[in-house]
This record gives C-alpha cells, sequence and structure tokens, in this order.
C-alpha cells in the first residue's frame, strides 16, 4: 500500500475554481431552458383560469336568474351575487352566491352586460385581457352564453 503525501492529498482535496464555474453555469443554461419552455405554459393557464372563471360566474348568474326570475342588470353588475343589488329592478329572492367576484388573471374586473352586445339574448362576461384595455384584439369573452 502506497501512502500519499500531505501535499499530494492537498491537491485532490477540494474543486478548482474552473469546476465550480462550469456547473454554475451547466445549472444556469438548464434553468434558462426551463423558465423559456413554462413562458407559453403560462398564457395557457391564464385561459384556462378565465374559462373556469367564466363558467363559475355563468353558473351563479343562472342561479340568480333562478331566485329571482331574471338576471342582475348591467347597472347592478357582478357585485349582486355578493351583496344584495340596491338599484332597479330589486331582487325578490336574493342570497349571497358568491363570496367574492374573482378578478381576471391579468387582475382587472370582469366585464358584464345584460343584455349583451355579443349574446344579445343573454349576457356578456369579458376579460380585458393581457393589455388590460376593451375592445384590443386580446380580450376574451365567453362565447357559450347565448343558449
Amino acid at each position: 500500500m502506497t501512502k500519499l503525501s500531505p501535499r499530494h492529498l492537498r491537491h485532490t482535496a477540494g474543486y478548482t475554481l474552473f469546476e465550480i464555474m462550469l456547473v454554475l453555469g451547466i445549472i444556469a443554461v438548464l434553468v434558462g431552458s426551463a423558465i423559456y419552455l413554462l413562458v407559453g405554459n403560462i398564457d395557457v393557464a391564464r385561459q384556462s383560469r378565465v374559462d373556469a372563471d367564466f363558467q363559475a360566474i355563468s353558473t351563479q348568474l343562472r342561479t340568480y336568474e333562478m331566485q329571482n326570475m331574471r338576471m342582475p342588470t348591467s347597472a347592478q353588475g357582478l357585485e349582486a351575487l355578493v351583496q344584495r343589488p340596491s338599484a332597479e329592478p330589486a331582487p325578490r329572492r336574493w342570497i349571497q352566491l358568491m363570496e367574492r367576484v374573482p378578478l381576471d388573471p391579468w387582475g382587472e374586473p370582469y366585464l358584464y352586460r345584460n343584455p349583451g352586445k355579443l349574446n344579445p339574448r343573454g349576457f356578456d362576461l369579458v376579460s380585458k385581457g393581457p393589455d388590460r384595455q376593451e375592445g384590443g384584439g386580446d380580450d376574451i369573452t365567453n362565447q357559450s352564453s347565448t343558449e
């Protein structure tokens, strides 16, 4: 068995600065690639969230309609699902249907119109989208509420 001198042990006991920097560089490239690949998924997640919010709000609007024989007016808005509307027409049998009205994924309130511009025989729900401006090409609307 050969004995190693203390001088030889000192050179093999750690990592060099080059090795550490190489590992950090590889990790940075992997993290950067993962972030680049996930950016598209964030947009899909936001669209899915808007769709789920539209479904939940539509369900509660239909429940409101069954309770009160009419949908809330545009003036009453979606807040009619959270607190009793003071504007006419007053609901006959109001109950709180939501804790709070959700905001869209960009932090803006959903727009509610009854009767709708897009759905004249129904109601419109609109998310202003990433630009937070109504009427931009990125608005997201409910298309299934014309029933």
